[in-house]
């Protein structure tokens, strides 16, 4: 079962921004060890708990403290920034670690509407999603579609393209453009299955892809015992209620969080958690397996989502200990 990694660079309670990166190092030389196959970061702001904002620069920092892991973007933001801009920097980054870089592709801002306008990102600008993806993928290659404009460094790379989605438009994107589909299960499951459906009956070969290829996301709480992994998921729940109710940086009591969780923002909480392993190492696995079936995926892309830091890097060795042969 290829196993890879979704890192958030999360800042825990009394955390720094620094000591997120220190973490981020660390579980990436880790995961190298321990067999999993990529880390992507995501491109999120405004949310003082994620700390991957500037993601080509994190992905910069990781490549050059790992040696072999595949380090990508999970993704950028590609409304938030000009096709040309992104495949200078990956093409940057492809050069300094060749065959170590992944580039895919979403096309929300990453955040709140107002952070939105603060990015001058616009109802226009994601509406070009799927010219900018073909811009983008022409600078990484030897046709730029941009008469007189190329990438340098960037031009020839060929960073592989991921096309990231929660809906229909992106697995219906990705097959007419013959690239691998990566969907958001981990907190939008609701359309995997006809989104998944959709995208292998509809694929069309490309130059970069021969057949369909899926990589889904997965939430993992992985303890020793299914007691701790319940009371584990139980913080991550009341530590989500201020995401869910737009308050990030107001904190909760345990008891406020668990009244806001008995109502329909609750709910929301949880059904943002619907693909999630929690128990022992032994359930997760078999909770993998099944949900690799389920979601008709090649590749799963498992989030910590314990909130404690030591939960957090525990969770990803215990999944790596029981699904993937260790590289070291």
């Amino acid at each position: 079962m290829p196993l890879s990694i979704l890192d958030l660079a999360p800042v825990g309670p009394g955390e720094t921004v620094a000591d997120a990166f220190t973490a981020s190092v660390d579980l990436a030389r880790r995961a190298e060890a321990w067999g999993y196959t990529r880390i992507w970061y995501a491109e999120h702001h405004n949310m003082p708990a994620i700390a991957s904002a500037a993601t080509s620069v994190l992905i910069a920092h990781v490549a050059s403290q790992t040696s072999t892991i595949r380090l990508g973007a999970g993704g950028i933001m590609l409304p938030n920034h000009s096709p040309l801009l992104i495949a200078e920097q990956f093409g940057t980054l492809a050069a300094l670690h060749p065959g170590r870089i992944d580039l895919g592709l979403g096309r929300a801002p990453g955040t709140d509407q107002a952070t939105a306008r603060a990015l001058r990102t616009t109802v226009a600008d994601a509406e070009r999603f799927p010219q900018d993806v073909q811009e983008l993928r022409a600078y990484l290659g030897e046709r730029t579609l941009v008469p007189g404009v190329e990438a340098t460094p960037g031009r020839g790379s060929d960073v592989p393209v991921y096309i990231l989605g929660s809906s229909l438009f992106g697995a219906r994107l990705a097959a007419a453009l013959g690239l691998p589909y990566a969907f958001a299960s981990h907190f939008a499951p609701a359309a995997l299955e006809q989104a998944v459906a959709l995208y292998r009956a509809e694929f069309r070969p490309s130059p970069q892809l021969d057949a369909p290829y899926v990589i889904a996301g997965v939430g993992v709480i992985v303890a020793d015992t299914d007691a701790e992994a319940t009371d584990l998921l139980l913080a991550t729940r009341r530590r989500r209620v201020g995401l869910i109710l737009g308050r990030p940086r107001q904190v909760f009591s345990d008891a406020e969080a668990d009244e806001i969780l008995r109502t329909e923002a609750g709910r929301h909480v949880d059904a943002m958690l619907t693909y999630t392993a929690v128990g022992t190492p032994r359930a997760a696995r078999e909770y993998l397996e099944g949900f690799r079936t389920h979601a008709d995926a090649d590749e799963l892309m498992v989030a910590s989502v314990a909130v404690d830091r030591g939960a957090w890097l525990r969770s990803l060795e215990r999944v790596a200990g029981v699904c993937l042969p260790a590289r070291s």
